[in-house]
């Protein structure tokens, strides 16, 4: 079972300036003991002002491979992408922009399980391991207790025997990494902010809580995890 540290910032900007240097110091850190460092990033509107701010750091965006831990099946042009928000925030600028993308397959896909599958040959074709062994994955935590798009009580938190699984969420199919993937990382983040994230937190951290009911607690590598969190997400703490 995986521990959690909790990072304490003092609002949702602090929060985001310093997990973006967080997230920046350990790929840094990664990339002096190999060549490419390979991270996947959480959509959501948490982590869009972490990711502009990190853009902007300089480090060897040119090593980096970034992949997102899910996707909604909609156009990459659709208000709803998570691909759109990765390009309006960490690859709008330099040097950010000199990172490798890995989006979702989408376009040319029948069907959110041809993307899926589709997306997992993307993950052979580009990451070691079986499952892949991602570097960093950057994790949000929605008010339902759910991670990529691992919601509660759905067939997919069951799911072991493939890397990418189809979900729905808010009325949408979406694409995602599953739980032996997640759990396969070698470092896991968790962005978490606002007053609506507390109960979600306190369950996280509870070692007694079921992932049927929070699914964010099927991530669990072997190291450490790190939660970076605002005060207003702390009152139940």
């Amino acid at each position: 079972m995986s521990s959690y540290k909790v990072i304490k910032s003092k609002d949702s900007k602090s929060l985001a300036k310093d997990a973006s240097e967080l997230i920046a110091s350990y790929i840094v850190d990664v990339l002096k003991k190999k060549e490419r460092c390979q991270i996947a990033l959480s959509g959501g509107s948490t982590p869009s002002l972490t990711y502009k701010l990190l853009g902007n750091i300089q480090i060897p965006w040119k090593n980096v491979d970034v992949f997102l831990g899910d996707e909604r099946w909609v156009e990459p042009t659709d208000n709803s992408s998570n691909t759109l928000m990765l390009n309006q925030t960490l690859f709008s600028s330099y040097p950010g922009s000199e990172a490798t993308f890995h989006p979702v397959p989408i376009v040319g896909c029948l069907s959110p399980e041809d993307s899926a599958k589709a997306f997992a040959d993307v993950l052979k074709e580009n990451c070691i391991g079986n499952p892949p062994v991602f570097d960093l994955i950057v994790l949000g935590l929605g008010i339902d207790g759910h991670t990529a798009s691992l919601f509660p009580s759905t067939n997919v938190l069951n799911l072991t025997d493939r890397w990418v699984g189809t979900s729905e969420g808010n009325q949408l199919d979406r694409i995602t990494l599953t739980a032996p993937v997640l759990s396969s990382a070698r470092q896991i983040f968790f962005l978490v902010s606002g007053n609506s994230k507390q109960l979600a937190l306190r369950r996280l951290l509870d070692p007694l809580e079921p992932f049927e009911r929070t699914p964010a607690r099927l991530a669990m590598p072997g190291s450490e995890i790190l939660v970076l969190v605002d005060e207003d997400a702390c009152g139940l703490l």
